[in-house]
Formats: structure tokens, sequence, C-alpha cells
């Protein structure tokens, strides 16, 4: 007789699209970005991290409520539901997938550095090569994503998040950061210093990025949930969005108040634990590179699957995952993983360049929004009220300041 679930496996369960977009949008880029933060500046950029998980918040109860509503994921009702939406749609596929195929290069080449570092640190010499490492890699990503479902997906997602989460959580208890260094830094502003708006057009670009907005619908989609799980939705994002905060403040408050307050500052992720290594010793070395890893590879699994998802978004396709589409695409975008093999760009520049290049993107994926939760046409009674419609202004307006940034940086 099979035994009935755990009350928290039924809450997981519960939560899952949540928890698929925290294993998304928590990888290496956000470890990278709020790491160098709070070493750099201390907390004085938190108000960035409230900010853009706030918004987050309120893209993703907006996106899975047009979804329930609607029946449909974001790409089609942007091409079903807009005056040159067509146009819009595609130029939001093309630009997302080209942000996350930058992005994977980033993660991979991070995460291959870092398990290379714990094995020099197990080992000793050189370490096993970054080349073998991304092949097993690419190999074991291929075989899951052959025979996986998403399902499947959503479990090692919640594996990996919840790995994440305790070793991030364990470093913090063991390096001992000044708690005083930490709350005292918490004053708003924005250091004017070459580099400072990059860097806030990055924490938005990797916490409030308009993939998550635009594949939330797709999560909810596959989900199966419909209109009388609203609540279930809002709550959803809720805590998806709580964890995003409480895991990137803890990683910006970990280097905030050591680094930070050490006078030392941060330009890669392996440089990291070398800096962190003194603090806690190996212990806590090993388990950071477990966090980091952990994280890398949980933003892997989605952003694999985020062109034949977006493709399918795009024309009304079911989502299968081991069709043809899907695995030749699947297999298009697993190559990338070795783009930093070849390339010579250091990894933490890759993704700091690709989270301001998605922060470009907010805009686009905010403003339609906007516009389908007030059509009482498409939405009925599940219109907007006047609360969501005040957050929506302030997205609009947030993305559009970070967008600013972004360019300021990029041009």
């Amino acid at each position: 007789m099979k035994k009935p679930p755990s009350k928290l496996l039924r809450a997981l369960s519960a939560i899952g699209p949540g928890l698929f977009l925290i294993g998304y949008n928590i990888g290496t880029g956000s470890v990278t970005t709020m790491a160098k933060s709070g070493a750099q500046y201390g907390m004085t950029l938190f108000w960035a991290l409230l900010l853009s998980c706030i918004f987050t918040y309120m893209l993703m109860v907006a996106y899975g409520q047009v979804t329930l509503v609607t029946g449909h994921t974001a790409l089609f009702n942007i091409k079903t539901h807009m005056r040159y939406g067509t146009i819009l749609a595609i130029y939001i596929m093309i630009a997302l997938i080209i942000g996350e195929l930058l992005a994977l290069m980033g993660v991979m080449g991070i995460v291959t550095d870092l398990l290379q570092e714990g094995t020099r640190l197990m080992w000793g010499g050189g370490g096993v090569s970054t080349f073998w490492i991304t092949l097993v890699l690419v190999m074991a990503l291929y075989m899951l994503l052959w025979y996986g479902r998403y399902q499947i997906f959503e479990k090692i997602l919640t594996v990996f998040v919840i790995l994440m989460g305790l070793c991030f959580v364990v470093v913090f208890i063991m390096v001992k950061p000044s708690l005083s260094a930490v709350v005292t830094g918490m004053i708003p502003s924005v250091p004017r210093e070459p580099g400072a708006f990059a860097l806030v057009a990055a924490m938005a670009g990797t916490t409030c990025s308009a993939a998550v907005f635009v594949i939330r619908s797709t999560v909810v989609a596959e989900k199966g949930w419909t209109i009388d799980n609203l609540e279930t939705e809002k709550k959803d994002a809720l805590v998806s969005a709580a964890m995003m905060l409480f895991l990137s403040g803890v990683i910006m408050a970990v280097s905030a108040g050591t680094l930070h307050v050490m006078g030392l500052k941060l330009d890669n992720t392996v440089e990291m634990i070398h800096l962190f290594e003194p603090l806690g010793g190996k212990i806590a070395a090993f388990i950071l590179i477990l966090g980091i890893a952990a994280a890398g590879l949980s933003t892997v699994f989605p952003i694999i699957l985020i062109a034949p998802w977006l493709v399918s978004d795009f024309s009304g396709r079911s989502r299968n995952i081991r069709s043809p589409l899907y695995r030749i695409l699947g297999f298009v975008g697993i190559l990338f993983c070795f783009g930093l093999q070849i390339l010579k760009q250091r990894p933490p520049a890759m993704m700091i360049f690709s989270q301001a290049f998605q922060a470009c993107i907010l805009p686009a994926v905010a403003i339609p929004i906007f516009i389908f939760v007030n059509n009482r046409k498409l939405m009925g009674e599940h219109k907007a009220d006047v609360k969501m419609n005040l957050g929506l202004v302030a997205v609009i307006l947030f993305s559009l300041l970070t967008t600013y940034f972004a360019l300021i940086e990029l041009l």
C-alpha cells in the first residue's frame, strides 16, 4: 500500500512553479552579483534587491493570473491580443533566447571553474580540466532532457534549491559575518563609482528577470492549474519571491559582513572560495562550492528548455519535452555550455553582461501584462484592482530606470 505523502512533500508540490523559478533565478549569476555587491558596497544596494523581489512577485502574480484566466501562455497572448503583438512576441522570444544563451555560457563557465577548484582542494595540483567537467555535465544534462518530463525537472530543481539554501545558510553561520556592519550598511544609496550602475542593472536583471515572467506562464500551465487555483498561484508567487530575497540577501550579507569589513573586493566566483577559505576553513570552501554549483545547475535546466518552450508558447503548440523539436533545440542549447571553452571571456564578466542585457528586455515584458490585466473583455471579473495597477506602474518605472542604467554601461 502506497504511503501518503508527508505534509512537507505536499507543500513542496503545491509550490512547484515557485521552486522551479527559484532554481532558475538564483543561479551563479545571482551569487556572483550579490557577493560582488556585498564585498564592494556592503548592504547599500540591498534596496535594489528588495525592490526587484517585490516587483518580481507582482509580475509573477500578474502573468500567472492572465494564464489561469485565458488558458494560454505569455507569448501566445501577446501575439493574439495586442496590436503588432506578433512583432513584439518575436522580439521578446529572440532577445530572451540570446540573453539566456549568453547566461548559459557564463553559468557553465563558473560551475566548471568551481568544480575544478573543488578537485584541486581534494587532490592538489591543477585539478581536473574544465573541458572534461563540462563534457560530463553536458552528457548528464542531455540524458535527463532525452528521458525527462517537466515533473522530473521540478523534483530535481526542488532538491537543488533546498541544497543551495542549506549551503548558504551554513556558510553564513560558519564565517560569522559582522551583523552590525550588515545592519548599519542598509542605508540606501547608489555609489558614484564606475560600474555601480551596471551592478544595479545586473541585480535587477538577475532577480526581476524578463525570462522569469514569460516562463512563469509556462510552468503554471504545465502544473495544470485553472482559475480555481488563483489563490494557490498567488501564494506560490509569494513563497518564490520571498525565498529569492532571503537567499540573495544571505549571500550579500556574508560578503558585506566579512569581505567588505576587511576591505577586500571580489572579481570572480573562484576568488570568492579563496577569500572565504581562511575564514571558515576547507569545509566552508567545499560547502560554498556545493551551494554555488547547485545554484548553477538548477539554472541550467530551465535555460536549456527556454528556446523550445518559447517556440511552443509563441505557436500555441503542446509542450512535449520528448518531441523532436525539444530534443533538437535542447541539444543546440546544450552546445553553448562549451562556449567559454572556446571564447577567452571570463565567466563572471559574461554573467554581468548577460544580466545587464536582460534588464533591457524587462519593459517589453512589464508593459504588455499591464495592458492585459486591465482588459475587461479578456480578464472579466479578474481584471486588476487599484493595488495591482499601482504595483505594475511602479514595476514599469523601475524597468525603465534599470534599462537606463544597463544602457549607460553597455554603450
